[in-house]
């Protein structure tokens, strides 16, 4: 299978390298790791350029467009037939890409691919060594997910085909990689790789969101998502190309 990881940066020079290094490692001849950059100014960008890999394909945004419009458009772009997402600051374990990989050759079904991951702070040091546990287990179920997500894009991958469905991301949506979790679970199988692949960092500067939101924000999120999962069966089920324009 050919392998896309689509990564978006933002001014993440500091964590990027040692990042770049562990995914580019596990790459293989004709996969690809294509990097959307958001308008960063701290060198990003030049320092993507200086690598000259053949693996990497950078995407510049002409201005700053955040984090879900950024890996829209990596996912647009990748040509793989498995997609992992990727952050900027994280760093890949030791055979995450081929672990992962044959999940999907092993049953057509699976949609998405899962992983536990060890949580480390800035300095890399592990404060927890998994992420699941700190939820509860992993539960990948619409019912579950609603309640409380477990669906950690840095620690996913997803087969082409889902995009069809997952694609365009309504912009009302919590969280991309929440959207495509809870479309593998409807659209066919989730699998879960029970040992972390990834360290997930967590430190003041991450792009994505960490600090815990209100109870009324958490009952809105739900009800957009299950609202908006149910306009996207509907469309799914009749057949629609889903060339459309994102929910509002």
């Amino acid at each position: 299978m050919k392998v896309s990881v689509v990564m978006a940066t933002y001014n993440g020079l500091k964590y990027l390298p040692i990042q770049i290094d562990t995914v580019v490692g596990q790459l293989q001849l004709g996969d690809e790791l294509v990097v959307v950059d958001d308008a960063s100014s701290d060198g990003t960008v030049d320092y993507i350029r200086s690598l000259q890999s053949r693996f990497i394909r950078l995407i510049e945004n002409p201005a700053n467009q955040g984090v879900f419009a950024s890996f829209e458009t990596g996912l647009l772009a990748a040509t793989g037939d498995v997609i992992f997402l990727c952050d900027q600051d994280d760093v890949w374990l030791p055979g995450k890409r081929d672990t992962m990989t044959a999940c999907f050759d092993a049953d057509a079904s699976v949609q998405v691919v899962i992983s536990d991951a060890q949580l480390v702070d800035g300095q890399g040091h592990v404060f927890a060594p998994s992420f699941m546990a700190t939820r509860g287990g992993f539960h990948g179920s619409i019912w579950s997910t609603l309640v409380r997500n477990r669906y950690l894009g840095c620690a996913m991958a997803i087969r082409r085909d889902l995009l069809r469905a997952a694609l365009p991301i309504p912009k009302r949506v919590p969280m991309h990689d929440m959207w495509v979790g809870a479309l593998g679970t409807l659209l066919g199988r989730v699998d879960y790789v029970d040992r972390p692949l990834i360290q997930y960092r967590r430190h003041g500067g991450n792009v994505s969101p960490s600090t815990p939101q209100g109870i009324l924000q958490m009952v809105r999120w739900r009800l957009t998502l299950a609202w908006l999962l149910a306009i996207r069966m509907v469309r799914v089920g009749m057949g629609s190309r889903l060339a459309v324009r994102p929910e509002q």
